[in-house]
């Protein structure tokens, strides 16, 4: 529902000086004081003032300010009646300046209650005060009635242009309040964001570990429950401790690669096979640097599909290609089955389901299924 134009008080923004420069707070002032210095050497000079007229004319002036004091602060807190009250009582001090010989000062009284009303009022008691201060002042000029519309004509248009002013500079004010609060919650996602990030590699590098651990153990305990020889045993131990530093070493590698440390893709692949004999990597394409998402997601899927290799078919071939395309970049590693040529590889484990979740956050895609020996892992990720 619109708010009715008449009804509508100008913004806090607006009748506030916040977020004016400080040259323009510094002229407004300095204005406002030669304005004042003029107005009491006026008021003092060319009136016949004796004795207890200077007192009661000093009380004026001091119940003056103290009314335009309290005319800003009802109006900044948008309270009609006590604003309206304390303009009715500037007004009446004009009217009590002019009956005792203060032209000077009723005049200024009267024009800058109009043009105060104009500017920090709402329309529907803004229009009706200025009629009223500029009639009184209309009243009492002693210039002819052009001058004397012309006069009230440019009084009310100039309050009405610092209405618009100072509107202008408080919507200014909130579109940057807006803009520093949708910085500060862009700030707040990006580090949520960032957060989830870091979870998301923990995790993937501790499913991958453990989960190779978990083999190791697991075989160890079935060789104990056999009653296996001690070396049989401590060899699947020491196997799991190696895995255990591998997962140690690689969340470490992916807290460096989140702070953008990360070796090159071609090499961390090479240095992936470089203890199997039986794994080969493969890489075309004009080689590039890739965003850190991208280049982390080869590299867990990489991790994952050899895991799996080792897992449903030790001692099969692994060949591994990495292409670089034009607007992306495709991983590609197929083994060649179980020696004893018995496809063994369900496909279904929970790393590679991560994987390709991470794969479609990136807006590129995992597939994983039988090939024609063995088992292919592809992944395309956009870059």
């Amino acid at each position: 529902m619109t708010e009715n134009v008449w009804l509508r008080w100008p913004s806090r923004e607006a009748l506030s000086r916040a977020g004016l420069p400080g040259v323009r707070r510094a002229l407004t002032w300095g204005t406002r004081l030669v304005a004042l210095g003029v107005l009491l050497g006026i008021t003092f000079t060319d009136s016949d003032l004796h004795g207890w007229d200077i007192a009661w004319a000093a009380l004026g002036a001091v119940v003056c300010g103290l009314g335009i004091r309290g005319f800003w602060n009802t109006t900044l807190e948008h309270r009609l009646l006590p604003s309206v009250g304390l303009l009715a009582l500037l007004l009446a001090l004009a009217v009590l300046a002019q009956g005792a010989g203060l032209r000077a000062a009723a005049v200024v009284l009267w024009c800058g209650c109009a043009i105060s009303a104009m500017e920090r009022l709402p329309l529907v008691a803004a229009l009706p005060a200025t009629s009223v201060a500029l009639g009184a002042y209309a009243a009492v000029d002693r210039g002819g009635w052009p001058t004397v519309l012309a006069t009230t004509a440019g009084l009310a248009l100039a309050g009405y242009v610092l209405r618009l002013d100072a509107e202008a500079r408080g919507n200014a004010q909130r579109l940057l309040a807006q803009e520093r609060a949708a910085r500060v919650a862009e700030a707040e996602s990006a580090a949520l964001a960032e957060r989830a990030r870091i979870a998301r590699e923990i995790h993937d590098v501790l499913a991958h570990s453990l989960s190779a651990q978990l083999v190791h153990l697991e075989a160890a305990r079935l060789l104990i429950e056999r009653g296996a020889g001690r070396d049989q045993i401590l060899d699947r131990v020491v196997a799991a401790r190696g895995m255990a530093r591998e997962g140690l070493a690689e969340t470490r590698q992916a807290l460096s690669a989140l702070r953008g440390e990360m070796t090159p893709l071609e090499e961390f692949l090479s240095e992936l096979v470089a203890e199997s004999e039986s794994a080969e990597v493969t890489v075309t394409g004009e080689r590039r640097p890739l965003p850190a998402e991208a280049s982390q997601a080869v590299r867990r899927v990489a991790q994952e599909a050899l895991t799996n290799v080792r897992k449903h078919a030790p001692g099969a071939d692994v060949r591994i290609r990495l292409e670089y395309g034009e607007h992306e970049v495709t991983l590609d590693v197929r083994d060649s089955g179980a020696p004893s040529g018995e496809f063994t590889h369900s496909g279904a484990g929970y790393g590679l389901l991560g994987m390709r979740e991470r794969a479609e956050l990136l807006g590129g895609s995992l597939e994983a299924g039988p090939g024609e020996e063995g088992f292919v892992v592809t992944l395309r990720v956009p870059v």
